[in-house]
């Protein structure tokens, strides 16, 4: 069973329609790229995932059960919406950092608030992940005190911290530069290779079709393409080769 199956998911803002009916799934421990021009969809559909918007129409099921539906008209309640954005980690394309708070502190302070273990356990944790994203010896510094690879790579470990069973990224390396980048994709490598399940909105093909099991190509708010990293090689639509032809 897909661990998430989106089915028929609509989004107006206005008289603009933004989604037109998205469906697919993803599987436990495969990595979904989607790419797409800016204006396509891609970051409102991340959105409708986290419930940071509303899908006006369509389902979101995850493991099998409903947590969206668009055709039961009233929005979630507070209490269910916090139980659905357990679901997924998002990582923001400008980091979103607190910059009151050291690293440390980022990454364990929605662990604490949800009382995710003790706070010897989440400290623990804590120290482990920024660890793992190439961060030990700044574990008590501040986001102004880091790079913007730095700040993004907090902003992953701040993410995982939750344990959530996706990880979704909105164009991670959109702000950075081409050397912060490459330190940016490494980690969300290392993810990949330890089969976390990932949805990653990227601009960069190359990371899309050496790490993705899958990859959706959205045009003018609904899936054009998809399938293997194949269509980047041999793309079918003469959009997508339109696309790819911008790079």
């Amino acid at each position: 069973m897909a661990i998430l199956e989106v089915k028929g998911i609509k989004k107006n803002f206005g008289k603009t329609e933004v989604l037109k009916g998205i469906d697919f799934t993803l599987e436990k421990g495969e990595v979904l790229s989607i790419i797409g021009s800016s204006g396509s969809g891609k970051t409102t559909l991340l959105r409708c995932l986290n419930s940071l918007e509303f899908a006006d129409w369509g389902q979101i099921i995850v493991n099998g059960e409903v947590i969206y539906d668009g055709e039961v008209n009233r929005r979630p309640t507070e209490a269910e919406l916090r139980k659905n954005r357990l679901h997924f980690g998002l990582v923001f394309q400008n980091f979103n950092l607190f910059p009151q708070y050291s690293v440390l502190d980022n990454v364990t302070l929605a662990p604490r608030l949800l009382k995710k273990g003790t706070a010897e356990e989440i400290e623990s944790t804590a120290m482990e992940l920024i660890e793992s994203v190439g961060l030990k010896d700044k574990i008590y510094n501040y986001p102004c005190e880091l790079s913007g690879g730095q700040q993004q790579r907090v902003a992953i470990a701040r993410a995982l911290a939750m344990k959530p069973e996706i990880l979704c990224f909105d164009e991670p390396t959109s702000a950075l530069d081409p050397e912060l980048t490459g330190e940016v994709l490494k980690v969300i490598k290392s993810l990949a290779d330890k089969h976390m399940t990932m949805i990653v909105v990227t601009h960069e093909m190359s990371f899309a079709h050496d790490v993705s099991e899958r990859i959706i190509f959205m045009d003018d708010g609904v899936i054009a393409e998809q399938g293997s990293p194949a269509i980047l090689d041999d793309p079918q639509s003469e959009r997508l080769q339109s696309f790819l032809n911008s790079f």
